[in-house]
């Protein structure tokens, strides 16, 4: 089956049977593309307006004072906040604590498992029973 192949909006092409571009009629697919073509050329004006505005934004900037290694200081800080709300990371911190917790129990049960007090427990009934 032969196929066509068309552009996508982030330059990658899709493969589409030529059935399916037969089911337009000619003046379907003109519509379609003069609708395409201007649909690209409005994603190149937002891209040049785009690049402006950052221009723009790193002159304000400077003259604000700002500099890179400021602003790679913030974007690690927000970045390390976010992590740190992420659910995967508390997820994490949770898991932590919950293995810390119970490796702390565990001991603490087998000193008092060790201990004479829980031995006079485990004793012979009888034993326990002469009192």
């Amino acid at each position: 089956m032969p196929h066509a192949r068309t552009e996508t909006s982030v330059g990658t092409y899709e493969s589409h049977s030529t059935s399916e571009l037969e089911d337009l009629t000619e003046p379907e697919q003109r519509e379609l593309k003069a609708k395409l073509t201007k649909l690209e050329a409005e994603i190149v004006t937002l891209r040049h307006v785009l690049a402006a505005k950052d221009r723009r934004c790193g002159k304000l900037k400077r003259k604000l004072g700002f500099t890179a290694l400021v602003g790679l200081r913030q974007n690690l800080s927000k970045s390390w906040l976010d992590v740190q709300v992420s659910n995967t990371y508390v997820e994490q911190k949770t898991s932590a604590a919950l293995s810390t917790m119970g490796t702390a129990l565990c001991r603490k049960l087998g000193g008092i498992k060790k201990s004479a007090t829980f031995r006079s427990f485990e004793g012979n009934p009888k034993e326990g029973s002469r009192i």
